[in-house]
C-alpha cells in the first residue's frame, strides 16, 4: 500500500483528494511564478488528526507544506515539488469571547474578518487588519508574522498573541502561553514559531488578545507633489500628535490603474505625484479640522478630502485597498515588499527613482505603501511591447540593485510578505551569515528531517 492509500485507508472520507483541479487550486497562494504540483492535499477537522498526519509524514520522510487562506506573496504556501499540502481550513471554529481578559482562542482555520465580526458585539476586536482580511486565516497570519495597515498604531501581529497550540514535525502537540499575559519562565517559544512561515511547526490554534473596537474613526485623502511632500506632512501630523490609526500612500500611477481596472475614482480634479490617506481613531474634530487647514495653508497639502461620512470613508479606503487587484489586473507587475528606517525613506526613494531612471526607462513603478512603519510595495510594470521572459529577467537584475540599497539605507527585503521560495536567495541582504547559521540550527533542532515547508525561508 503506498503512502496516500495509507492516508485514505486511516483517516476519514473526505479528508484527502488528489483532484488535479483541486490541487492546482489548494497547492498555490498569490504567487503565480512556480507551478503547483502537490501529491495530495488534506483537511484536517482537529488536531489531533494533524498530529497523527504529521507522525506519518516524518516517520516516511513525506514533505508537507502547511496552508492557510492562500494569500501570501512570496511563496510560502506553494507546493511546487510533489509535496502534501495539509489544509487548516476546516479548522476553523472560534471559542466564546473572554470579555473579561479580552482573550479569544479560536482554531488556525478561522478567517481573519470573521474574527473580527465574533468579538465585535463584545465591543472588541484583534486588531490585525489587511485588504486580504476576508479569506486569509488566522494560522497564517501568525505564520508569516502579518503587517497591514493599522501597525502604525497596533503593532505586528506577534503582539496580540497569548498562547499557541503548535504541532511538531514528530507529531506532537505544545501548548505554548495559553491566555497569561505574564509568564516569565525562559524562552518564550511562541514567538519562535510566529513568523516562521510554517517551517518549524504547524499552528493549529490560538489565544489572541483583543483590543477595544475603535471609537470615533475619520478619514482623510490629501494630494501631494513627491513622496518626500508625503514624509513632511507625516512628520507634521506626529508633531501635532494627532491619534494616527493608519498613513498609507500610493502614487498617481497607482491611482490610474485603480480607476481603469476598478472604475473607482479620484475626488481630485487635477492630477498629483501621490497620495496620503490617514485615518485617526479618536480625534477631537476641531483639532483635526484645524490641522488639516493648516496643512493647506502651509503649502505642505495640494488638495485634500475629509470624509464627513463612515461610507465616504469606506469609498476613501477603497482607493488603496484596490491597488494590489489593480495592478494585476491591468499589467503584470514584479512585486517586492521591503521596509525602511523611515528616516531613511526619502533617500532611498530618490535613490531607487535614480536607479530605475539611469537603468530602466521604459519601466513603469507603481510605488504603495504604509509609511507610517517605513513599509514600500514596490511593483515594477512590464512594459506592454515587452517580453514576459526578457522582462522577468530585467526585473530579477533590479531586485540586486533594489536590495542593496536596502541594505545600504539598513532596511529589511522583506517587511511583511514573508521570505517563502521567491525572497530566499536574498536573504543575505537582510541576514548576516552568523543569523542564517543559528536559523538553520533552529530548523535542523525542529524539524531534523526537514518535512515541514521544505525549500522555504532557507535551503537545506
Amino acid at each position: 500500500m503506498d503512502f496516500i492509500e495509507r492516508l485514505r485507508a486511516e483517516f476519514p472520507e473526505g479528508f484527502l483528494t488528489t483532484e488535479p483541479s483541486e490541487l492546482a487550486e489548494w497547492g498555490r497562494d498569490w504567487t503565480r511564478v512556480h507551478a503547483p504540483t502537490p501529491s495530495a492535499a488534506c483537511f484536517p477537522r482537529d488536531t489531533q488528526e494533524v498530529a497523527r498526519l504529521l507522525a506519518l509524514c516524518n516517520a516516511h520522510g513525506v514533505k508537507v507544506v502547511p496552508s492557510g487562506g492562500r494569500t501570501g506573496l512570496a511563496g510560502g504556501a506553494v507546493a511546487a515539488r510533489g509535496e502534501l499540502v495539509l489544509s487548516l481550513s476546516r479548522m476553523n471554529r472560534m471559542e466564546p469571547v473572554d470579555v473579561a481578559s479580552r482573550t479569544v482562542r479560536v482554531q488556525a482555520g478561522a478567517v481573519t474578518e470573521a474574527v473580527h465580526q465574533h468579538c465585535a458585539p463584545h465591543g472588541l476586536t484583534w486588531p490585525v487588519d489587511f485588504a486580504s482580511k476576508g479569506s486569509s486565516q488566522v494560522g497564517g497570519n501568525l505564520s508569516t508574522n502579518a503587517g497591514g495597515v493599522k501597525v502604525i498604531k497596533y503593532g505586528l501581529t506577534r503582539q496580540w498573541v497569548l498562547g499557541l497550540e503548535v504541532v511538531t514535525a514528530a507529531g506532537e502537540v505544545l501548548q505554548l502561553g495559553g491566555a497569561l499575559e505574564k509568564n516569565n519562565t525562559g524562552l518564550d517559544l511562541r514567538q519562535l514559531f510566529i513568523g516562521s512561515e510554517g517551517t518549524l511547526g504547524v499552528i493549529t490554534a490560538a489565544t489572541l488578545k483583543l483590543a477595544p473596537l475603535p471609537g470615533r474613526a475619520d478619514v482623510a485623502l490629501l494630494a501631494v507633489p513627491d513622496v518626500a511632500a508625503v514624509l513632511r506632512l507625516f512628520r507634521d501630523a506626529r508633531t501635532a500628535a494627532l491619534p494616527l490609526s493608519a498613513w498609507e500612500f500610493f502614487t498617481e500611477a497607482c491611482l490610474r490603474r485603480v480607476e481603469r481596472h476598478r472604475k473607482l475614482r479620484s475626488p481630485f480634479d487635477a492630477r498629483h505625484g501621490c497620495y496620503v490617506l490617514l485615518e485617526t481613531e479618536g480625534a477631537e474634530p476641531a483639532a483635526l479640522e484645524a490641522w488639516f487647514a493648516r496643512a493647506f495653508e502651509q503649502g505642505l497639502a495640494q488638495d485634500g478630502t475629509l470624509a464627513e461620512s463612515p461610507s465616504r470613508g469606506k469609498e476613501l479606503w477603497a482607493l488603496r485597498e484596490s491597488i494590489s487587484e489593480s495592478l494585476s489586473a491591468t499589467g503584470l507587475p514584479h512585486k517586492n515588499d521591503i521596509a525602511l528606517p523611515i528616516a531613511e525613506l526619502e533617500r532611498f526613494c530618490g535613490a531607487l527613482d535614480a536607479v530605475f531612471a539611469a537603468r530602466y526607462p521604459g519601466f513603469e513603478v507603481c510605488l504603495f505603501g504604509h509609511i507610517g512603519d517605513g513599509n514600500l510595495h514596490v511593483n515594477v510594470m512590464k512594459p506592454d511591447g515587452m517580453d514576459k521572459a526578457d522582462f522577468l529577467r530585467h526585473a530579477a537584475a533590479s531586485d540586486e540593485v533594489m536590495f542593496s540599497l536596502v541594505r545600504a539605507h539598513g532596511g529589511s527585503i522583506s517587511a511583511e510578505h514573508g521570505v517563502g521560495l521567491l525572497k530566499k536567495k536574498h536573504l543575505h541582504y537582510s541576514r548576516a551569515p552568523e543569523e542564517l547559521a543559528l536559523m538553520r540550527a533552529v530548523k535542523q533542532a525542529l524539524d531534523p528531517r526537514g518535512i515541514l515547508n521544505p525549500g522555504k525561508v532557507l535551503d537545506p
